[in-house]
């Protein structure tokens, strides 16, 4: 299969692919696949062949736009690196891959890189001053690597997923039956593009002969702006995003879809969705199944707030526990199969062994499938606390919580407790109330096993780029400002 950009530069030629929300240039599909095809002749001056692993180390931009179009184009795989993380960091990720060529900026650390060629988006050593070499395109096979994306790491060391082009092109089309595509239609992304959510995008708008919007990483501000200028029919964001975008302003009429993932998104950001009249879709998905595994419409997701909606198109999901599929209704680990989901990590049988099983890939979360069919994630299998032999879904205690009309947000957590194990605990995020106001306000609501028996108070709760609560960092908090409860 060729690149994607091919097939929309003669289906649709004229239409607007790409827009850089910094200088508002635009470019058709027959201008971005000029430029793309340039930029493929000067990643092939540089020796990257088919099959060869690109690093690239920028935020979401028309270059990374045109890198990851180019290196399809050869046949190479892109690798997207982080440029959130600090050079110790970064060099962790790069020592866990084999990258024969990296672009980055000026500021990118080179360490690390000293037997691979390295070039700038500017400056002397940047791509633009190579020579065009010519090429003939690959045409490569649907189950071929086209990127290898990092996992989050917030339960242990970041992974690299490895997604092919059958897995992106059935994502985006499962994507586009739940969503809906129009010819007209304009993504906003402010995401940023080394994780899934940022990518697919880039990806789907190519395949559907649609524009994407792109440029800098998210500010609320600037995005409300950019969502006013250009008027998108869609955007991607995490539940955080949105929740300050909503403090902020008003988001734009033209919008069909506002895909929210990344995070569980609270029912209360829903129920204000529901108020303001946006149109909300909760998403279930991470990067081992190309993105999206379940999407609720904004009807759905009114009506049911703790739950995600149904399995897209191609996608099976079944609940386990101790190796067998339970029926709808109870609690178990959510296991994925179907076209989108990842071949396994490179470079890591081990790990691939472990999550890749008969049933699928074992995603590590807790969840119901509901007697409708439509999925309840309740939590991750390694969050249960167990107390006192009782097992605890720290998600049900957090959802009670959040019921508190003083409480903005709350994650729990366990920590070592010498009678009970382990104990639960909370931080919140709220005013005006006390540890002992909340524990009485959760009787009658959980029980006595399931009340936080420490609390403590932030102003926000840890979050890793993606906007998943960083459970770690929340223990450390809870163990430093702590108001324990007897």
């Amino acid at each position: 299969m060729r690149d994607l950009l091919h097939y929309g530069r003669h289906a649709t030629p004229e239409s607007v692919a790409l827009i850089d929300a910094d200088t508002d240039e635009r470019w058709t599909y027959a201008e971005l696949d000029e430029a793309v095809e340039r930029t493929a002749g000067r990643l092939r001056s540089l020796g990257l062949e088919a099959g060869d692993q690109l690093g690239v180390h920028l935020g979401g931009s028309p270059v990374f736009v045109r890198l990851l179009h180019a290196a399809w184009r050869i046949g190479a795989i892109l690798v997207p690196l982080n440029t959130r993380l600090s050079r110790p960091e970064l060099r962790t990720q790069i020592d866990q891959v084999d990258l024969d060529a990296f672009v980055g900026r000026d500021e990118s650390p080179k360490t690390g890189l000293e037997d691979v060629p390295v070039r700038f988006v500017e400056g002397s050593g940047s791509l633009t001053n190579e020579s065009v070499t010519g090429g003939t395109p690959a045409d490569r096979p649907l189950d071929g690597p086209r990127a290898m994306l990092f996992t989050s790491g917030t339960t242990g060391e970041p992974k690299v997923v490895v997604l092919s082009a059958r897995n992106l092109l059935a994502s985006a089309v499962a994507s586009a039956f739940r969503l809906g595509v129009l010819p007209d239609d304009r993504w906003y992304d402010p995401l940023p593009p080394y994780h899934m959510g940022g990518l697919a995008p880039v990806v789907r708008s190519a395949l559907y002969g649609t524009s994407v919007v792109v440029g800098g990483e998210f500010d609320t501000a600037r995005a409300l702006v950019d969502l006013d200028r250009y008027d998108p029919t869609g955007v991607s964001l995490v539940p955080t995003m949105l929740d300050r975008l909503l403090d902020a302003g008003e988001l734009p009429d033209s919008l069909r879809f506002v895909l929210t993932g990344g995070a569980p998104t609270p029912p209360e950001l829903i129920e204000r969705c529901e108020g303001r009249g946006v149109p909300i879709h909760p998403t279930y998905g991470m990067t081992e199944t190309a993105s999206q595994v379940a999407t609720a419409r904004p009807e759905e997701a009114f009506s049911n707030p703790e739950r995600v909606g149904r399995p897209l198109a191609f996608t099976q999901v079944q609940v386990i526990a101790d190796g067998e599929p339970l029926p709808p209704g109870e609690p178990g680990e959510l296991v994925v199969r179907g076209p989108t989901v990842s071949p396994g990590y490179y470079d890591d049988a081990e790990a691939t062994r472990a999550a890749f099983g008969s049933y699928g890939y074992r995603t590590g979360d807790v969840g119901v499938i509901e007697s409708d069919g439509s999925l309840r994630v309740i939590g991750r299998v390694d969050d249960a606390v167990i107390t006192g032999g009782e097992n605890v879904h720290p998600a049900e205690i957090a959802s009670v919580l959040r019921s508190h009309p003083a409480v903005d947000e709350a994650a729990v957590v366990g920590l070592p407790d010498p009678e009970w194990g382990e104990r639960v605990c909370a931080l919140v995020v709220g005013n005006e109330v006390t540890a002992e106001e909340l524990r009485a306000f959760c009787e009658g609501r959980l029980a006595d096993y399931k009340r936080p028996k420490t609390i403590a108070f932030a102003d926000a709760l840890p979050r890793t780029a993606s906007g998943t609560v960083d459970r770690e960092a929340v223990r450390e908090r809870v163990r430093s400002r702590s108001e324990r409860l007897e």
